[in-house]
């Protein structure tokens, strides 16, 4: 149980009620502005979401916000959402920045009850976004087709696709998070995508969640131990 009256079976029925309001057509404007990158980190018992937002032209960073909150959930197996919802929603609302899409540290509709943390997130903001994941949750790999991707299918439905940044890279698994078609994923990817493997927007939220965890770590290493107090006995 995650709590009183929220079980995991619960949880996986409320994914399935909410990925039927996850929309997998372009709901973008014409020109992108600013795109952001989303990355969630642990230490201890705290939550470190990082959101980092670019120009999506420029890739140059305009903006970055984190928050640090206490971990509500443990780690349960597809459903990592309900962990990283609070501290990715906590940054993302000290933007003074409008991003025009979310990319996130997680999968999309590539999971097997199609609400990923890029999807869950997407419907819970109103706003585009597309889960990029560096492993594959669900489904399988087919052969690579002629636009250059290979397909992400499960039961019979094409969830996502795996793309290379070169033949020597291992790949990432994108897929739907919501109000995007899965071609204006890929697109929209490759485009961020620069010397790292993962998207810049990405890397850099990473970045930054991992540089504040090695900070929290510090801190929790250098607390001073309490002194065991010792009983009276008469």
């Amino acid at each position: 149980m995650f709590g009183a009256g929220f079980s995991v079976k619960e949880a996986h029925q409320m994914q399935l009620r909410l990925s039927k309001r996850v929309i997998r057509d372009d709901k973008l404007s014409g020109t992108l502005r600013y795109v952001a990158g989303v990355d969630v980190a642990y230490v201890g018992e705290l939550s470190i979401a990082a959101v980092a937002v670019l120009d999506y032209v420029s890739l140059s960073l305009v903006e970055a916000r984190k928050a640090v909150v206490k971990t509500q959930f443990p780690y349960v197996p597809t459903l990592l959402s309900w962990r990283e919802i609070k501290p990715a929603k906590a940054a993302i609302k000290k933007l003074k920045t409008n991003p025009d899409i979310f990319l996130v540290d997680a999968q999309g509709i590539a999971h097997p009850y199609r609400l990923g943390f890029a999807s869950h997130l997407g419907v819970l903001l109103d706003k585009p976004a597309i889960g990029v994941a560096k492993s594959l949750l669900c489904g399988q790999i087919e052969p690579l087709n002629q636009q250059g991707w290979m397909p992400i299918t499960d039961k019979g439905e094409v969830i996502g696709a795996a793309i290379k940044r070169d033949e020597e890279t291992q790949p990432i698994y994108v897929s739907i998070g919501h109000k995007v078609s899965l071609e204006r994923a890929i697109e929209i990817v490759r485009h961020c995508t620069k010397s790292a493997r993962i998207p810049e927007p990405i890397h850099i939220a990473h970045t930054l969640a991992g540089e504040e965890k090695r900070k929290r770590k510090q801190e929790i290493i250098h607390q001073p131990k309490k002194k065991a107090t010792r009983r009276r006995t008469t």
